[in-house]
């Protein structure tokens, strides 16, 4: 039996220009320097507040960034509604998860920076909420890389972190597997490089979705 946990953000869906439009806005509300989209592609997989003082060069969290944050959230829902800020899911990935989630022996889930209504909105609007029995957003663990999502998912699922593997995207997601003590694969589709990843301590990095089912397969057969 294992634990599959996906990051949202760069692994299931592509969600960069919502996410830099929003703090496009959010930046020239305060009246700051506008983020360059690499700057943004950095931080995605952080929990909000802290992505947001980290985009400014600050190490903790201030009152100014707690505001944006809430300004972020308040216009988020707006942006996504314009023509051209929806989040589509990568090719090939819910056939991926649709594959995975007819073993018996593979228990899906998701660790993300995200908010739970941003988590649901995903998995609802693409049809996968059926497929995750378990998951985490920033409104209930400390940011990624503490392993605290991990944990908690494994608790609820009776799994132990070194039968789960985490797929993701950001060295975020690399860092937080390997604090946990689980599987940590990387995503070359997503917003870091493979060079970031390897760095990051990932046990390996696919190129395509369907890469995946082999990684996955093998840590089967491995356990």
């Amino acid at each position: 039996m294992k634990l599959v946990l996906f990051d949202c953000d760069g692994t299931l869906v592509d969600s960069v220009g919502l996410i830099h439009e929003v703090m496009t806005r959010t930046f020239r509300h305060f009246g700051h320097r506008l983020p360059e989209i690499a700057e943004t592609k950095a931080i995605i997989g952080l929990t909000l507040d802290i992505a947001i003082a980290r985009m400014q060069g600050k190490f903790e969290v201030d009152a100014e960034a707690t505001a944006m944050m809430a300004y972020y959230k308040t216009i988020f829902v707006d942006v996504r509604s314009e023509p051209g800020f929806q989040e589509p899911l990568f090719d090939g990935i819910a056939e991926v998860v649709a594959t995975m989630a007819r073993h018996d022996d593979l228990l899906i889930g998701a660790v993300t920076g995200k908010s739970r209504r941003g988590l649901d909105h995903i998995l609802e609007t693409h049809g996968l909420t059926h497929h995750f029995i378990v998951s985490r957003t920033a409104d209930e663990c400390p940011s990624k890389p503490n392993p605290a999502m991990v944990y908690e998912c494994c608790d609820e699922t009776g799994m132990s972190p070194r039968d789960t593997i985490v797929i993701g995207d950001a060295i975020y997601d690399m860092q937080m597997g390997k604090a946990a003590g689980a599987t940590a694969i990387g995503v070359s589709w997503g917003y870091a490089s493979r060079p970031e990843l390897v760095r990051a301590g990932a046990d390996a990095i696919v190129d395509h979705p369907v890469d995946l089912l082999a990684h996955v397969m093998k840590e089967k057969v491995d356990a």
